[in-house]
């Protein structure tokens, strides 16, 4: 099949690269736009009882305020507010309320601090545009206006709240999707330039890449909008690094095979036809390990994973399409001339390094596997400390961002819980009026929860049958306490509710408990599915039951061993309370996905090895020797690429990026390159049981690629596919 796509693309290269273009420019200009949602409630489902608590909420109390804005006032001198200084502040919100900027519904003043050194004024909006951009927009006219009532006093203003946080938020993510792309792009053109020594090459792929980006971002868009998916803006950050860096793998591997037949005496033409046979079949299995990973999320319970998961799946479908299709077709056109000026093409380099890496498997294997396996086993010791964090608004940008100042100031000027204070929602079983006799007694068991700075029933909707205890909890409603006390309070309110009463729970706190459950639910969903999911594909792509085994287990120990060593640096060495609480899952997908490519690369070189008639540890040493190079090449440029997320300033990519590099280079350089072929070479032709898929093949019919035998993942044979020489 591969040969029949090879041939076709070479054939008629301007009819595709003009196909692709056509398609690039429908698409673009007839997709939809892609908003992004801040609000983490719309991440869970509606079972979840924070969610059915803000359901309720929004039928029985349709008018309740809930800030999505909060001014915060204090003295430019940094003294007490005098009388003067809060009439000021109520005049300002009467001045506000007039203007009516859209999407706001209310105006009110808050209270005073109990330093007296703060002064609130609270802004309601549409509850149903929670998250969504156009509330951001309302933020900047907000903001704007606020700081231009407070000119000419003593007063200075910041504004908070969820929906200057969304602005924020938004303008955090323009910033940092610029530094990882402009760094994306240098990394991938410098190291390009070392590989190949030829600028083409070097620019090849980031053009081809930004035409393969229009086009798959535009597909998501699609998708997003046809199947109601939830949009988050840090996708588009992970977007940028997953195609830039899987494109510019595959683009390695196909331009290492077409080198290799050009070596071999090939005929231009007919050696990108020769490179597509072979190494179709190797990117589209490290494609499919990823696509089937990344789908995997479709399980996840959270509306963020959700989207993110089709999202980047149908990132990397299009990126393969790409590999095998629009990249064959321009070289085919340049020719031998993309190498210019480098002659490097025209000789076969030395392989020094790697032969020694080889030979040192080839002689100690066990020794090998057991100080690889021990790295690998040491750092995963670190994932015994892994905390969760659920504060989505500080992890996804700086602490020194606007609405995060407004959120430190309240958190110490007021009680913690007070920016976001928990309600408990206790309604009539029979939808008779309830009993109010009975509120006090049960504010104060509420009240009494350990945690809780206080408890008190704030309004019952017209027709009795809801009323609504507004509860403020002594910790911010992202911290680990938070959560633990909205948890004793579910337990207390549940428990405590009046006779033919029943009780919810809401609030951010809530939803973070709800997370938290998400969470842990898709730790025992994603993951074995993802797992299962690609041993399958490796058992169809090696035809062994036992192989798939220990490669999934080794990639699992090195997902074990790069959490590790996350927590180690980000909450051990700067003393952070946790990690944002997605990011195990989004790890493990990138980690296992893109690991298992790697060892699918040096398992598939082992196997063509033992089909010469090696015995399995020379195969192990032959294969070290000859796909080293392009697991080391293809390794360090996505790790680099992943590594540019930590340039965005926020925790979350910060997080992330070093997560996955790290995780990317422990399966380059310690799991393909060491762990995977010693492990073979141990257990020898067992690894392929039941199937012989390692035993010498008679000789049969061959053409200039030997059509007959089984196509190596991505690597050439006596070419040190990541040398330049």
């Amino acid at each position: 099949m591969f040969r029949r796509i090879g041939t076709a693309v070479v054939r008629h290269p301007v009819w595709t690269i003009v196909a692709w273009l056509i398609a690039a420019v429908a698409i673009v200009a007839t997709a939809p736009s892609l908003p992004s949602n801040s609000d983490e409630s719309s991440f869970l489902p509606k079972s979840y009882e924070s969610i059915k608590a803000a359901d309720l909420q929004a039928k029985a109390f349709p008018s309740a305020f809930t800030p999505s804005a909060i001014a915060l006032y204090q003295r430019t001198d940094g003294g007490k507010l005098t009388a003067e200084d809060k009439k000021d502040v109520s005049r300002f919100a009467t001045e506000l309320g007039g203007k009516h900027i859209d999407q706001v519904q209310k105006v009110v003043p808050g209270r005073p601090s109990k330093d007296g050194r703060y002064d609130l004024i609270l802004v309601q909006m549409d509850s149903k545009n929670a998250g969504q951009p156009v509330q951001a927009d309302a933020a900047k006219v907000l903001r704007d206006d606020v700081k231009q009532l407070a000119k000419g006093t003593s007063l200075e203003v910041k504004l908070g709240g969820s929906a200057a946080q969304a602005l924020d938020q938004q303008d955090s993510s323009k910033r940092g999707e610029a530094l990882i792309g402009i760094g994306t792009f240098v990394i991938i053109l410098v190291t390009l330039l070392i590989i190949f020594r030829a600028p083409i090459l070097a620019f090849l792929p980031l053009i081809v890449i930004g035409v393969v980006s229009a086009i798959a971002n535009g597909l998501i868009a699609y998708a997003t909008k046809l199947f109601g998916l939830q949009a988050n803006s840090s996708v588009s950050s992970i977007l940028i690094v997953v195609l830039f860096g899987v494109g510019t793998d595959y683009f390695l591997f196909l331009m290492f095979r077409y080198r290799e037949r050009l070596r071999a005496g090939d005929e231009p033409k007919q050696a990108m036809v020769n490179a597509v046979a072979r190494v179709g079949e190797a990117i589209a299995s490290a494609a499919g390990a990823v696509i089937i990973a990344f789908l995997a999320l479709v399980l996840s319970t959270l509306g963020f994973l959700k989207q993110m998961g089709p999202a980047l799946a149908i990132a990397v479908s299009v990126t393969l399409v790409a590999g095998l299709t629009l990249i064959p077709a321009v070289v085919s056109l340049i020719g031998p001339k993309v190498f210019w000026p480098s002659k490097s093409w025209q000789q076969e380099p030395a392989n020094a390094r790697f032969a020694a890496l080889g030979r040192g498997v080839q002689r100690r294997p066990g020794l090998t596997a057991a100080v690889s396996g021990l790295v690998l086993v040491v750092l995963s010791l670190g994932t015994l400390g892994f905390h969760a964090t659920f504060d989505l608004a500080s992890g996804s940008m700086p602490k020194t961002k606007e609405s995060m100042v407004v959120q430190d100031r309240m958190q110490n000027a007021y009680s913690a819980g007070a920016a976001a204070p928990t309600d408990v929602y206790l309604s009539s079983t029979d939808g008779k009026a309830l009993d109010t006799s009975s509120f006090d007694a049960y504010a104060q068991k509420l009240g009494a929860v350990d945690g809780v700075a206080s408890a008190r029933m704030a309004q019952v909707n017209k027709a009795g049958t809801t009323a609504d205890f507004t509860v403020t909890l002594k910790y911010e409603a992202s911290t680990d306490k938070a959560i633990d006390t909205v948890g004793r309070v579910r337990d207390v309110a549940h428990a405590g509710a009046p006779s033919g009463t029943v009780a919810v729970v809401g609030g951010m706190s809530s939803i973070y408990k709800d997370i938290d459950s998400a969470v842990n639910h898709d730790y025992r969903t994603v993951f074995p599915v993802a797992a299962l999911l690609i041993m399958v594909i490796l058992g169809l792509l090696l035809r062994s039951v036992v192989a798939p085994w220990y490669l999934i287990a080794s990639v699992g120990l090195g997902f074990g061993a790069t959490l590790g060593a996350t927590v180690w640096i980000f909450q051990e060495a700067q003393n952070k309370p946790g990690l944002m609480f997605m990011l195990p899952v989004i790890m493990y997908l990138f980690v296992v996905a893109i690991g298992t490519d790697y060892n699918i690369l040096m398992i598939a070189r082992l196997r063509e090895e033992a089909r010469e008639g090696r015995e399995p540890r020379e195969a192990a040493g032959m294969a070290v020797r000859q796909s080293g190079p392009t697991v080391a090449a293809a390794g360090f440029i996505l790790a680099a690429t992943f590594a540019t997320m930590m340039l965005a300033g926020n925790s979350l990519l910060t997080e992330m990026g070093f997560a996955v590099s790290f995780g990317i280079a422990v399966a380059a350089f310690v799991m393909a390159m060491f762990f995977t072929p010693s492990l073979t070479a141990l257990i020898g032709h067992a690894a392929w049981w039941p199937g012989h898929a390692d035993r010498a093949e008679p000789a049969a019919g061959t053409d200039a690629e030997h059509e007959g035998a089984t196509p190596v993942a991505g690597e050439d044979r006596n070419t040190p596919a990541g040398r330049s020489s």
